[in-house]
């Protein structure tokens, strides 16, 4: 039977354990796991089998956690790590090699610019970074292109690409589309890889999580790009058994050569692994996720509109005003709402801090997706380790607040807003 996100977001990923009856997954808290026999442990590590090797890869809460975020992203095959920006890095490392080129968009998340910048460049990747629009890519892309990565709504420019034109390019081309979904609230907003992308990247600290509580990420592979082309010599190479990432997905219902490289990379070899726990807490996320989401995005519509009419505002960065550039492209990728996301310039630099240092009900701190609303300015924080130039790039200026909206009441939020903006 198929079934819908809001009954997904609750039950998929879980088969009650027969032993206990537990209805909540439970936390499978254990570095190791016991083998039936000598011939078990070694089918097992020879990939004959399917089970529990070592609690780096392997753990069922995890696997649980994991199988949810495929329901609701609608992917094929994917893997649970340490936090998104292990994800991210998992993700690059499996496509990138030395004379390849990735095109990422100019408004990216700073953490995503510093693997591409600290980590491949050095390597010899080539990096390119063009706006996110079908033109600017199209320009980019070169004949050694094996990524081109988006967001979903850009941080914090609030930039919504045409994922699905980009994506058709990128099937023209034979390059892998790869969309950071944070913003798209766990699949709830937007799910890229049914506009086309081929791979999806999630902070699951932010909106899945939804309180703050642990650190996640997680790689979703939509299962349809052919990974069996020259650009991509380590889905053929061959291990000490004479397999390929290619064979051995053929023969692992579930899998595709592209999983099966980010898991050996991302858990086997790095060791970057969600715990149990952390697991857990992302499950008790998930199951209230539609509900969370859509009070954030609703309130954020009804607080930008609000923003518009003070005067210690300059301007308001939300697609869900027709003022912004991205509206009506975010009105064919989203649904549901238009983000829990906005920002705003405020008249001068002067008013943007003191707004920070004001601010009461809205918390001061580097995180998004909480059920609390936060506050930050990206210029001298999150963005802080790209140049000015780069800064600007990616939307954020010097007076840029950044807002991610929790479930207080919207009617406190313009209070404390207004008192700030005043008091400033």
């Amino acid at each position: 039977m198929t079934y819908r996100f809001e009954t997904l977001q609750v039950h998929a990923g879980q088969t009650v354990d027969p032993s206990s009856r537990a209805r909540a997954v439970p936390i499978y808290a254990t570095s190791s796991y016991v083998f039936d026999s000598a011939e078990h442990a070694a089918a097992l590590f020879a990939g004959e089998l399917e089970g529990n090797q070592y609690g780096r890869m392997h753990n069922p809460t995890v696997a649980a956690f994991t199988e949810r975020l495929l329901a609701l992203e609608a992917g094929s095959a994917g893997l649970a790590l340490s936090s998104g920006q292990a994800a991210s890095t998992t993700a690059l490392l499996a496509l990138a090699s030395p004379g390849a080129q990735i095109v990422f968009s100019n408004e990216l998340f700073g953490g995503t610019f510093s693997i591409a910048r600290k980590i491949l460049e050095p390597w010899g990747c080539g990096v390119s970074t063009a706006a996110p629009t079908m033109e600017a890519i199209t320009d980019a892309v070169q004949d050694n292109t094996v990524a081109v990565w988006l967001e979903t709504i850009a941080n914090p420019s609030c930039t919504v690409p045409d994922l699905a034109a980009i994506a058709a390019l990128c099937q023209e081309r034979q390059i892998p589309l790869i969309v950071d979904n944070t913003w798209g609230c766990g699949g709830y907003l937007c799910q890229p890889l049914t506009h086309g992308a081929d791979i999806v990247i999630h902070s699951a600290t932010k909106w899945i999580g939804g309180h703050g509580s642990f650190i996640g990420g997680a790689i979703i592979d939509g299962g349809g790009f052919d990974w069996a082309n020259a650009k991509f010599p380590a889905m053929q190479s061959l291990d000490s058994r004479g397999r390929s990432y290619l064979t051995r997905a053929e023969k692992k219902p579930g899998q595709t050569a592209f999983s099966l490289r980010a898991y050996d990379l991302g858990l086997f070899t790095m060791g970057m692994t969600l715990s149990p726990y952390a697991a857990f807490l992302g499950l008790q996320g998930l199951e209230t996720l539609s509900l969370r989401v859509q009070r954030q995005c609703d309130t954020a519509l009804e607080l930008a509109q609000w923003l518009e009419q003070q005067d210690a505002v300059k301007r308001v960065i939300y697609p869900g005003l027709p003022s912004h550039p991205s509206h009506e492209t975010a009105k064919k990728m989203l649904r549901h709402g238009f983000g829990a996301v906005l920002s705003f310039e405020a008249k001068d630099t002067a008013t943007a801090r003191q707004f920070l240092d004001r601010v009461e009900l809205a918390s001061h701190l580097a995180n998004i997706g909480d059920a609390k609303t936060v506050v930050i300015n990206p210029w001298t924080t999150t963005h802080a380790s790209l140049n000015d130039e780069a800064k600007r790039e990616a939307g954020v200026s010097p007076e840029l607040i950044r807002v991610s909206v929790g479930l207080e009441d919207p009617a406190d939020l313009r209070l404390d807003f207004a008192r700030a903006l005043q008091g400033a």
